[in-house]
């Protein structure tokens, strides 16, 4: 298995639009299926099925980027132990500031309103729905 999602699928790096990841996963998905009468290669398709998975969007594909970013100093990809922040600290602190002046916006505005207790609630989850991608577990 390889950890490039881009090599599973034998697609390039650059220039790729949705409908060139959902070709590649197609032609392999027919060509690996487990219900194949040949039985398929379970392993290739469950490998190519998570590539898809993580490359069928633009945002998705700029994450494997990230992932696999060979710059010195860079982190690459995750390890399996601990916790760690990927090489998108700087992204993370990005989103946070923003969380934290959108909440205060909005209190500075209405005060403790419910419609500022909303927002902040939306902020919050908002954090952890797109921060969670910045931290990984090692």
């Amino acid at each position: 298995m390889s950890d490039d999602p881009f090599r599973v699928l034998g697609l390039p790096r650059a220039d790729l639009s949705d409908d060139d990841v959902r070709a590649a996963w197609r032609r392999i998905a027919a060509a690996t299926h487990p219900d194949r009468d040949d039985g398929g290669d379970p392993a290739r398709f469950g490998a190519a099925a998570a590539a898809y998975a993580m490359l069928r969007t633009g945002y998705g594909r700029g994450e494997a980027l990230a992932d696999l970013d060979p710059r010195p100093g860079s982190q690459g990809p995750p390890s399996r132990r601990g916790w760690r922040v990927r090489g998108r600290a700087g992204l993370l602190a990005a989103r946070v500031v923003t969380a934290i002046a959108v909440c205060a916006g909005a209190f500075a505005v209405a005060g403790w309103a419910p419609a500022s207790i909303a927002i902040l609630a939306g902020a919050v989850t908002w954090l952890f729905a797109t921060g969670r991608h910045d931290i990984a577990r090692r």
